[in-house]
């Protein structure tokens, strides 16, 4: 039995309903939704700036699983379910470096940071370290499937998604020009913010610009709600666009270098992009930004915010302006959202309506988000 009805959701925009209330706050709804949503695509973990070094081990935790993000001794980055092979004991539970092979507290066994099992001590008896049952080739670490692009670490839980280049084609060649080095802008370009508020409602919220004239009255003040145009890939993206980016200067009117060769469709374009399920992505002439929205229940959700530049050497000062400018735009979004979440406890809500002129790309993620959920539901129906 379903447990929403969402046949109004798919509707036109001009006559369809929001997502039912259930979806914002029931744990049956929410534990659906993991496996139809975020499982099943191409969600975002981390970026690989968590581990800049080789060696570089951080434990993180996916809608409950235990996850490894590791960069591995030749560098590349690589995502493990964070779980012994002998007895699901938890293997790195601190970020660390690991200087030799990640080592189970447990009863010693030893992967290396490809996640090969390299030793057994004692497996078949008291100085014997190997097992003819045993088979090390055989008992690597469970790894995650994982991409990485614009710096984000996006993986695929279920592991039959389709081709990361396949499944991301449109919005990789919507960017293409930005397809250059990224280079995080260290400890001063990252931060985070814990809302009180389903992960879908930062998608929905980020991907109109109708709300800017009264939440953000700096930001409107020289970009205007006439100043932004829509962008809407039914099925994988949507989000905003803005045609008068300005750049930020310093004292001496210095500005962040430019990402070399974007052109000049660039110079005061600027598009921010939610990008199905939980990624939003942010890029202008001379810097970038990725969300990763991390649900951590049906009402509680950490947004890890990231800036990046065109290059390393980018004035401190500077960036820490610009990291604090965002900052205050994303907390202008926090009493919306919390907001909309405590409404989704009016019992006859029935899901809202959306303006058909300014509202489409948050229809557009509404559909995308009832059309999983439907596929879902079908195929756990045909297996019955």
């Amino acid at each position: 039995m379903s447990l929403t009805d969402l046949s109004r959701v798919r509707n036109t925009v001009e006559n369809a309903n929001g997502l039912p209330n259930a979806h914002y706050i029931d744990p049956a709804v929410f534990d659906e939704e993991k496996n139809a949503l975020l499982f099943s695509q191409w969600a975002g973990l981390a970026v690989a700036a968590d581990v800049p070094e080789p060696g570089d081990a951080v434990p993180m935790t996916f809608l409950g699983m235990p996850l490894l993000l590791i960069r591995d001794k030749e560098g590349s980055v690589r995502v493990f379910q964070n779980i012994c092979r002998h007895r699901g004991m938890i293997l790195v539970d601190t970020p660390r470096k690991i200087e030799g092979a990640i080592r189970c507290p447990y009863h010693s066994w030893c992967y290396s940071t490809k996640g090969a099992l390299v030793s057994t001590p004692h497996v078949g008896g008291p100085g014997q370290n190997t097992h003819p049952a045993i088979q090390r080739s055989e008992l690597g670490l469970n790894e995650v499937r994982s991409h990485i692009w614009r710096d984000v670490v996006w993986i695929n839980l279920s592991g039959d998604a389709p081709a990361f280049e396949d499944a991301m084609a449109h919005i990789i060649n919507r960017w293409r020009e930005f397809d250059l080095p990224l280079y995080h802008g260290g400890h001063d370009s990252r931060f985070t913010l814990e809302i009180q508020t389903n992960w879908k409602l930062a998608v929905e919220n980020y991907c109109e610009s109708y709300h800017l004239p009264w939440v953000h009255p700096g930001l409107n003040s020289y970009s205007r709600l006439e100043d932004h145009y829509h962008i809407e890939a039914p099925g994988d993206y949507s989000g905003q666009g803005t045609m008068v980016y300005r750049q930020l200067t310093n004292e001496n009117g210095d500005k962040f270098p430019d990402f070399e060769g974007v052109g000049a469709k660039w110079n005061e374009q600027a598009e921010y992009i939610a990008v199905y399920p939980n990624v939003l992505l942010g890029v202008h002439r001379d810097h970038a930004f990725a969300i990763i929205l991390e649900p951590k229940g049906c009402e509680r959700t950490v947004e890890h915010i990231h800036l990046y530049y065109s290059g390393p050497a980018t004035d401190e000062g500077l960036k820490a302006r610009n990291t604090q400018l965002w900052k205050t735009v994303f907390e202008e979004d926090i009493f919306v959202v919390e907001g909309m979440q405590k409404g989704r406890h009016v019992t006859q809500f029935d899901g809202g309506r959306f303006s058909p002129v300014m509202d489409s790309p948050t229809h557009c993620f509404h559909s995308w988000v009832a059309g999983k959920v439907e596929a879902y539901r079908a195929l756990q129906s045909a297996a019955e």
